[in-house]
Parts: C-alpha cells; sequence; structure tokens
C-alpha cells in the first residue's frame, strides 16, 4: 500500500512539473478578440495593445497562497501610456490585490514597476522602483511569495518589497480570500507616464508583452478547500518561508538605489499620520 501512495505522490508531483509554465492548462485568454495569443505548444504567451483595445488572461485555478513566477519580456520601443499589469486579486468591493505593474516610458527612460497590496478592498500601499536592468531585451522573472506570514516582491531572484503578517497590530493581511492570477496590457495614458503628461504613440502599435515560464508552488482552492503543492522533494517550506538576514540585506540594496516612490515617506499624502505599518514593518 505505502509503496503505491508512494508511486502516486511521484505521479502527482511529475504532472506538477509538466504543466508548470503550460498557458492552455493553467490559463484562459479573457478579453481582447484575438490580441492575446497562445504559441509553441502552450509554452509562450502574448499579449497586444491597438487602439482599438488591450487583452488580458486570468489562471484557470484560484490560489490561497503561493510562490509564483512569471518570466515577462515588456513592450519594448516608446511604450509611453501603456501598462503591463501582472497580479492576485480576488473580485468584489472587500477584494485582496498584489500587484506588479510596469508602467511605459518613453524610449530610453526607464520603465517604472509598480507594486501594492490590497486587503479587504483597500491599497494605497505603492512603492515603486526604476529596474537594473532593461526589461525589454529578455525575459526577467518577477515573483510573489505569498504565506501567512508574509507577502515578498522579487525579480530574478532578488526581493525588492516585503508586506509582513501585522495582524497582531490590528493591521489586515491577505488570507481569508484566495486570488486568480491575471496579466493585462492596456492604454493608461491619461496617468500611466509623468502623470499622463506624455501620451500614447498610436504610430508605434501594436504593442506587444510576452510571457513564459509560468510556475506556481500554490494551494489550490476550490470548493471551500485548498490543496498545497509540493516541490520535487517533498518539500512545502514554501509555507512558512519569510526573509533570512541575506534577502533582507538585498531588499535594502534595491530600497536604497532603485525605489523612487515609497507611500510609507509620503507626508504629503497622509498629512494626518502614515499608516500603522510604515512605523511597526
Amino acid at each position: 500500500m505505502r509503496k503505491n501512495m508512494v508511486l502516486v505522490f511521484l505521479l502527482f508531483s511529475f504532472f506538477l512539473a509538466a504543466s508548470a509554465g503550460n498557458f492552455n492548462q493553467d490559463f484562459a485568454i479573457t478579453w481582447g478578440d484575438g490580441r492575446a495569443k497562445v504559441l509553441n505548444n502552450g509554452q509562450l504567451l502574448t499579449l497586444s495593445l491597438d487602439k482599438a483595445s488591450g487583452s488580458g488572461f486570468k489562471s484557470k485555478n484560484q490560489y490561497l497562497f503561493g510562490k509564483i513566477d512569471m518570466q515577462i519580456k515588456l513592450v519594448p520601443g516608446n511604450s509611453a501610456g501603456t501598462v503591463t499589469a501582472y497580479y492576485l486579486s480576488s473580485l468584489g468591493s472587500a477584494h485582496d490585490e498584489i500587484d506588479f505593474e510596469f508602467l511605459g516610458n518613453l524610449s530610453g527612460d526607464p520603465y517604472i514597476l509598480h507594486t501594492n497590496v490590497f486587503t479587504k478592498g483597500s491599497g494605497n500601499r505603492e512603492q515603486q522602483f526604476y529596474l537594473w536592468f532593461d526589461p525589454t531585451k529578455d525575459f526577467h522573472t518577477y515573483s510573489i511569495l505569498w504565506n501567512p506570514r508574509t507577502i515578498v516582491f522579487s525579480v530574478d531572484g532578488t526581493p525588492i518589497r516585503e508586506f509582513k503578517n501585522l495582524e497582531s497590530k490590528g493591521i489586515s493581511f491577505p488570507k481569508n480570500q484566495a486570488m486568480w492570477i491575471f496579466s493585462s496590457l492596456w492604454n493608461a495614458d491619461d496617468w500611466a507616464t509623468r502623470g499622463g503628461l506624455v501620451k500614447t504613440d498610436w504610430s508605434q502599435a501594436p504593442f506587444t508583452a510576452s510571457y513564459k515560464n509560468f510556475n506556481a508552488q500554490a494551494c489550490v482552492w476550490s470548493s471551500g478547500s485548498s490543496s498545497c503543492s509540493s516541490n520535487s522533494s517533498g518539500s512545502s517550506s514554501w509555507l512558512s518561508e519569510s526573509l533570512d538576514a541575506t534577502g533582507k540585506e538585498r531588499i535594502k540594496w534595491v530600497q536604497k538605489n532603485y525605489m523612487i516612490y515609497n507611500y510609507c515617506t509620503d507626508l504629503k499624502r497622509f498629512p494626518l499620520g502614515l499608516p500603522t505599518e510604515c512605523s511597526v514593518a
């Protein structure tokens, strides 16, 4: 009996590995009228934007906690006015959400990586960064670690931001609502580039972003319960993972050299006092 259970587990682990990165299996195109395409037998997905419409996709599964990686190559050239969004979200007015948004640029200017965390419908926790590479030249890995202890945003394995579970301090943390993975490419020239001063140059359309190598070690939510995957060694260590000393030092390096906005230092925006997590995190 034990041997059979081991065999079943090994087969299940193989299925997880085999299905990782297959967009046909893991995602559904949700809008765009043909502007989103799954290519290479499910190994590549592209989103495009023109003056008529953008496009987007959504995971077939909902997740309640996970360690989720996606490799993305962003819109090249003059992408001013465009936004490529990649995020986890539940639905409804009291939704939870964990955001990566890439704000387009004029040719030669850096992209802005915009991050945010919503809990029970409330966001206003923006941090923004420049990247230390050109994200349009090649694919780079953008990761979200979300477990009961923390949320960590990472780029190519380098953590750039952490949002800890501080419920003991009266701060909401997203842990009760399962979320889908979404991504979209859309026109936001009313705010995306220099606060809307630079408009989308439609002569550059169609704009295209590309995705590959999706991978999720995660708890899949279905019918009111979750089933959590393990890695090839049978470990679910990501469920209790948090930043070690090295990770904390890397965050300090990124935030010192590449952070361009932090809501926790914006006294003009919060004249009555900064959000509580800013002083206790």
